[in-house]
């Protein structure tokens, strides 16, 4: 039984499922870090950075779907926190973060260390309160926990360390969290409407979003129904694009094929749970977006008709009441588009690589595809690591792709493998991470050593920043200051105590790769790729060419392959013949 106020913290997160708080312990963290190390059945996962502490907890969190935790001690540790709770926030993962203050008595005067947690986290949270006595615990705990679960984002527990130290004042009791949530029904009124502009549109075409993640079956009917070609953002890829027969891939700053051309020119273009940001991709007209949350319709785009309701069931209200077509004229069209887009590039990661040195990104991307498991679980670098990963990375119904897609920070993939791994000991857990954004938290290498994680690490070791470079390039700057030269961090990883290899010669890439995955324990791959392989998405403006050329005249990859080709090709076998 609880004696305190930090043992009573631990007891309540225990009964709740949560079996590990990520962080580094401190003075104003003490009572907690001792209450961990006093119970039987948690941990403490010590990180080299709250800020990977918080990157970790968010891919726990997004992997298991259930509560994770991070602390930071009072001032500097918890505000190191802030990157990656604005991810967990942005992302819907539902995290607690334990942000330990200065003494209780010392708040106000300008103390050592002190800041105002409860202020620094409002913006990245949906709640975020202190503990000003024993009294208001574990009351207090409870309610940030529900609002992170019920609201999927963040909530902040301000613990002064000795409040943490004080003896309980309430029982502890049980109260356990309540995960499920009902489905968002729409109103018949929005069913009906939606109904009459799907059948009268003389075309159709689909963009879903993370939102479709329990809607596939739904979202592919429709399709069918009405033979809409299918695009996707980042965000839904890993949920609608596998063994999909209308799939034109993604729009987007890392879009591909012909996703921009069918929501431009369908007659009527569905947005299914999708918060899709860059307005300029989207037609601005001829719109109906479906979405759970109300506050999101309309905010991106003009809408004929927003539909509040969660996308399957908005789908299973609205299929009964549609107009099957037999005219497949629009999808055809769209689907032999999108092969040839893929087909057009296919050669810049296949034609003879064993001579493409530096190497090609592209062609280390499509190799880890090959060779990665079924359920593997990737995090990606935010950078030129989401290009290949969002252009050459297989989905399909085991596997997962985390990244900082929302928030587009630095440095998460390698803090996010830390969390997945921890989450899912059994599942492989690969790391594409840019050497950018690796240097940032070089750190978390010996947080892999520490707890003997076996993920792996592949590092695209181009000595640049490459997305910083060609957004300066692209906007008619030369780039300055993006090279730096590529790093040893295959030797870094060797002093970390990891098994490391580098690779500088494209017939090496895929023997390193399958060294590296069929190793037990962590394993990092350093591969020397080509900074001048960059990516445009598959519309830009006049402008934005006119700018590039002022800057450079270097090659410019433009679309996405990897085994999708493959199942663009099959989707065209499919097309009825005349």
């Amino acid at each position: 039984m609880a004696t305190t106020v930090a043992e009573q913290l631990i007891e309540v997160l225990h009964a709740a499922g949560v079996r590990r708080i990520y962080g580094l312990v401190g003075d104003s963290l003490n009572p907690i870090a001792d209450a961990v190390r006093r119970h039987p059945d948690f941990d403490w996962v010590h990180t080299h950075n709250e800020e990977g502490a918080a990157f970790a907890a968010s891919a726990e969190a997004q992997v298991t779907g259930r509560l994770a935790v991070c602390a930071g001690s009072c001032g500097p540790g918890n505000t190191h926190l802030i990157q990656g709770l604005y991810d967990a926030h942005r992302s819907g993962a539902p995290v607690l973060a334990l942000a330990s203050h200065i003494p209780s008595d010392q708040i106000g005067t300008g103390y050592f260390q002190e800041t105002h947690p409860e202020r620094v986290f409002a913006d990245c949270s949906h709640f975020t309160e202190m503990v000003n006595g024993a009294a208001q615990m574990p009351r207090l705990l409870r309610i940030a926990m529900q609002t992170a679960v019920g609201k999927h984002g963040v909530s902040v527990l301000v613990v002064p360390g000795d409040v943490g130290a004080r003896p309980v004042a309430h029982e502890t009791g049980t109260s356990p969290l309540a995960y499920r949530t009902p489905v968002e029904e729409p109103a018949a009124e929005d069913v009906r409407e939606l109904a009459e502009l799907i059948n009268r549109a003389e075309s159709v075409a689909l963009f879903a979003g993370a939102g479709v993640r329990d809607a596939r079956a739904e979202v592919l009917e429709l399709a069918a129904t009405v033979n809409a070609p299918m695009g996707h953002s980042l965000g839904g890829k890993e949920w609608i694009q596998y063994d999909n027969p209308y799939d034109v891939g993604m729009s987007g700053l890392l879009g591909y094929g012909a996703c921009y051309e069918a929501t431009q020119e369908a007659d009527l273009l569905l947005l299914l749970g999708t918060d899709f940001p860059y307005d300029s991709f989207l037609p601005g007209r001829r719109t109906v977006q479906i979405d759970r949350d109300a506050a999101r319709l309309g905010r991106r785009t003009p809408l004929e008709l927003g539909v509040t309701g969660d996308v399957g069931a908005t789908l299973r209200a609205v299929l009964p009441l549609l107009e099957r077509r037999t005219d497949r004229t629009f999808l055809d069209k769209m689907l032999r588009r999108h092969a040839k887009a893929l087909e057009n590039v296919v050669s810049a990661y296949t034609k003879d690589i064993t001579k493409l040195r530096p190497i090609h990104p592209e062609y280390v991307a499509a190799q880890l595809d090959e060779l990665a498991g079924a359920d593997t679980i990737f995090t990606v670098d935010t950078g030129m690591c989401n290009v290949w990963a969002a252009r050459y990375l297989t989905p399909g119904p085991g596997r997962r792709v985390l990244g900082s897609f929302r928030h587009g920070s630095m440095a998460n993939a390698l803090p996010m493998a830390i969390g997945a791994q921890t989450a899912a000991p059994g599942r492989q857990v690969v790391s594409l991470s840019g050497d950018g954004g690796l240097s940032m938290l070089l750190g978390e290498l010996l947080t892999v050593r520490e707890q003997n994680l076996p993920l792996k690490v592949v590092v695209f070791n181009n000595g640049s920043l490459g997305m910083i470079r060609l957004e300066m390039m692209v906007a008619g700057y030369p780039f300055y200051e993006t090279d730096h030269g590529p790093a040893d961090y295959a030797a870094i990883a060797a002093a970390c105590g990891l098994q490391s290899v580098a690779v500088d010669d494209p017939a090496q890439v895929r023997p390193a790769l399958e060294r590296a995955l069929a190793s037990p324990g962590p394993f990092l791959v350093d591969v020397r790729t080509d900074p001048n392989a960059l990516s445009l998405p598959p519309h830009i403006t006049g402008e934005q060419v006119r700018g590039f050329a002022l800057a450079s005249t270097r090659t410019v990859l433009h679309g996405g392959v990897g085994r999708m080709l493959e199942l663009a090709r099959s989707n065209l076998r499919n097309i009825p013949r005349p």
